[in-house]
């Protein structure tokens, strides 16, 4: 029979420097979720900055989220 080679699952936070095939799959899964989080966040800002309004409430309200939006942004860098 024939033995197939895997590497050892390791703790990444070992600090050997060897990390399984799961934990990088892992890794990249989330890598992969929170850069769609940042694509959905900046589309949602630049649909506010192409609104135009000469209502003054409802410029305050795409201001307010305006700012959420990039408070957002920067949390995530």
């Amino acid at each position: 029979m024939a033995k197939t080679l895997e590497k050892p699952a390791v703790d990444p936070g070992s600090g050997d420097g060897i990390v399984s095939e799961e934990a990088r799959r892992v890794a990249e899964q989330l890598r992969t979720v929170k850069e769609r989080q940042k694509q959905a966040l900046q589309l949602q800002r630049e649909n506010i900055l192409s609104q135009r309004t000469s209502n003054p409430a409802r410029r305050s309200a795409l201001e307010a989220a305006l700012n959420q939006i990039e408070s957002q942004i920067q949390a995530m860098n």
